[in-house]
């Protein structure tokens, strides 16, 4: 495979790379600013422990605050009880839902009580830690160590694991874990999903899970969004470990495999998900090739193996924590990851059709050349369409391929004209590798960043190229393939965090065995919610919207409006300027300021417009006289495919206890009405509101019923992907073939 390819994609996309050298792989998405679940300054603890909420909330567990009496503090060397069957899950309720009694729910009883009793444990060694030295906080350390790898249950180590894990981020980061934190790496040890809201420190809880996995000596890995994120969290908890004697490795895509293979001997490593998945089939892809190499070997008698070749850089999987696990497990679980390899042959032919079929696609009418399903958005040429492709005009290249490939050239093509758009599902920029060649970089729909060496599969990248006028990359094929889905499922043990996991909390159980925990905030929300406001079209929506900044503005509370596409993002900044309201504008397009944006968007009087990335990876902070006008007011410019993207948006305001508010602004034209109402439905919807100019708010159940059957769809989709790839990595074991690397395109 001496010209191949490193891919990531989902049903539509993929990621191109070298797997030969990883300086060649795209370099993952690129964020900035601080992460909204980082850990804030901990200077004190509330006592706080966990009960049940068992009241609408469904699919997941609420931990609530509440008092722990001096009579459930046992001797701190007590051993843990072990850890009972996962309760039954049911679907989420309102994100800022105050939970009830700790009794309330009768079979989730026996884990709220061991996890008490946990709390109490971990907090009676407290004031024993703090009276000892640093060289005795480390010699602890490495004594949990010996007893985890001579086979101690790392449940036993749990109290003081997590005692030495706190007492070291008080000495070194200045960082006291909060009761409700040890309590979520408690969750997280046993293999939930934690749900825990913006500002209350999910990076700091992270270091708990992660430390005492690490105690076994197998490896403990951090996955997260992108290699931004991977490095500043790991960064930043680096002293914290350096104190109790456990080394750090980073995986960022620009690494060899040295380097590669020197992180991942670390006890914790931190990377991107992407990254685990394209380092184990390239580990799998190296071993077979020596197997091979090995026989022959034997064949000819040479006598004996050489260690000189090429090593693995994993050691096994072991245990992994998911950061914005809702991200990476549901976002992208359609999302292969894929190693292919050039097409070394025709290429001048491909790039020569792929020209000819974007320039003729215009001129093709929908019903008269091509029909269109609603359900799939599969583009299909009708008996006229195809007339018309054999009638058009040909250079000799693309005369030579086979009718049914011109005819797919010419659907991809007119799909490409139709549906994807500039700065909304795209943006052209310069090629970072060579500055004056342009190149197109996906903007992900689920956070509104680029997704950096991301490709669409199935020629529709390559069809955008062309309809662009750049220069058009060759398709790849495939010699190794793994899915989101199935990658973690490898990990023996696994584990998640999020802002927003609830509404997905019956997916993580049934597909990753992994039950929601809602956190509580270490302090009461205040955020409230305003009634929404429902217009008729798009025009009077952005409008009523920029009078909205215009009050609040007015008032000296900063604020941030968030949209679902760069192109509206754009079209609302000109509407603030026409009204000479200052602004910043966050988007795909200027991500590089992206810390700078964020550092600023709590000030007084600061208005920012941003997509949806500002939902992921950053933190917000108030400036102090802000509280006391009301704190941060976010707007909410559309309803997104999945509810949970509109709470991260949201989960902006109200932070760490914070006072905030948030009101959502819908149309009768937006575009979740097209996905959960069908094309006939949502275009008499469209009709009703460009007649009506007075107030729809009474339709806006509308749009929440719509949304939840976009939501039910991807649901589908997902279950179905499970299904298929799990019945063909049956078949190709059946008859002997590697799922992996004997994957079909």
């Amino acid at each position: 495979m001496s010209d191949s390819t490193l891919s990531q994609s989902d049903s539509s996309e993929e990621t191109v790379a070298s797997t030969g050298g990883v300086g060649a792989m795209g370099s993952g998405t690129e964020g900035s600013g601080t992460e909204g679940g980082g850990p804030k300054g901990n200077e004190s603890d509330n006592g706080a422990v966990l009960g049940v909420d068992a009241g609408g909330a469904s699919g997941m567990t609420t931990l609530p605050g509440s008092t722990l009496p001096e009579s459930a503090t046992p001797d701190p060397t007590t051993p843990n009880p072990t850890a009972p069957d996962v309760a039954n899950q049911r679907r989420s309720g309102d994100p800022s839902a105050s939970a009830t009694s700790f009794f309330s729910a009768r079979n989730l009883r026996p884990r709220m009580i061991r996890w008490r009793r946990q709390l109490a444990r971990v907090n009676a060694f407290e004031p024993i830690l703090k009276s000892e030295d640093d060289a005795t906080i480390r010699k602890r350390s490495l004594a949990l160590r010996y007893r985890a790898m001579a086979g101690e249950k790392l449940s036993t180590l749990l109290p003081e694991g997590y005692a030495l894990c706190r007492e070291a981020g008080r000495r070194a980061l200045s960082m006291r874990h909060y009761d409700v934190q040890i309590v979520g790496g408690i969750s997280l040890f046993e293999g939930h999903v934690a749900e825990m809201q913006t500002g209350e420190g999910k990076t700091l809880t992270a270091t708990l899970p992660l430390y005492l996995h690490s105690l076994v000596g197998k490896g403990a890995h951090l996955a997260t969004v992108n290699d931004y994120l991977a490095r500043r969290d790991a960064e930043w908890m680096t002293p914290l470990f350096d104190m109790l004697g456990v080394s750090v490795g980073i995986i960022q895509t620009e690494d060899d495999q040295g380097a590669r293979r020197k992180s991942y001997s670390c006890a914790i490593t931190y990377g991107t998900a992407k990254e685990f998945g394209f380092d184990f089939l390239r580990d799998r892809l190296l071993l077979r090739a020596q197997n091979r190499m090995q026989t022959e070997m034997l064949g000819g008698g040479d006598g004996g193996f050489s260690d000189s070749g090429d090593q693995v850089v994993m050691r096994g999987m072991h245990f992994c924590l998911v950061d914005e696990a809702d991200s990476i497990l549901i976002d992208e679980a359609r999302t292969p990851l894929i190693i292919g390899s050039l097409e070394d042959t025709v290429r001048d032919q491909i790039v020569e059709s792929y020209r000819w079929a974007s320039e003729h696609a215009p001129s093709f009418e929908m019903d008269e050349h091509f029909e269109i399903d609603n359900e799939t958005k599969k583009i299909e040429l009708t008996a006229r369409g195809r007339g018309r492709v054999r009638a058009l005009p040909k250079s000799d290249l693309v005369r030579t391929m086979g009718l049914v490939d011109l005819y797919e050239n010419i659907e991809r093509a007119v799909k490409v004209h139709r549906e994807f758009l500039l700065n909304r599902q795209y943006v052209i920029r310069p090629s970072e590798k060579d500055p004056n060649v342009d190149e197109i970089v996906i903007v992900d729909e689920f956070t509104g960043r680029l997704a950096e060496g991301r490709k669409w599969r199935d020629g529709i990248h390559q069809a955008i190229e062309s309809k662009e006028g750049i220069e058009i990359s060759v398709p790849t094929g495939q010699a190794a393939r793994i899915t989101v889905q199935d990658l973690f499922l490898r990990y023996p043990h696994l584990a998640g965090m999020t802002g927003t996991a609830a509404t997905s909390a019956s997916e993580m159980r049934r597909i990753y065995r992994t039950p929601v925990v809602r956190v509580p905030t270490n302090r009461p929300p205040q955020r409230k919610q305003l009634p929404p406001k429902v217009f008729g079209t798009l025009e009077s929506k952005f409008q009523a919207i920029a009078e909205e900044v215009r009050d609040v503005h007015a008032t000296g509370r900063p604020v941030l409006i968030g949209t679902r596409s760069i192109d509206k993002s754009v079209l609302l900044s000109n509407l603030l300027k026409e009204m000479g309201i200052e602004h910043e504008v966050l988007n795909a397009n200027n991500v590089e300021r992206e810390a700078e944006i964020v550092a600023a968007a709590g000030g007084l009087g600061r208005v920012t417009v941003a997509t949806n990335m500002a939902g992921r990876g950053t933190d917000i902070k108030l400036a102090d006289e802000v509280e006391s006008l009301g704190g941060m007011h976010v707007i909410c410019t559309e309803l997104h495919d999945a509810a949970r993207i509109d709470r991260q948006l949201i989960g902006r305001c109200g932070r760490q206890g914070d006072r905030g508010s948030y009101r959502q602004y819908l149309s009768l034209d937006d575009d979740i009405l097209k996905g959960g109402l069908g094309v006939p439905k949502s275009e008499k919807m469209k009709a009703r509101g460009a007649a009506n100019t007075g107030s729809a708010d009474r339709l806006a159940n509308m749009f929440t019923r719509a949304q939840r059957k976009v939501e039910r769809k991807h649901f589908r989709d997902r279950m179905v992907l499970m299904h298929h790839e799990k019945e063909r990595k049956k078949m190709q074991r059946e008859i002997g073939q590697d799922p992996y690397l004997d994957t079909p395109d």
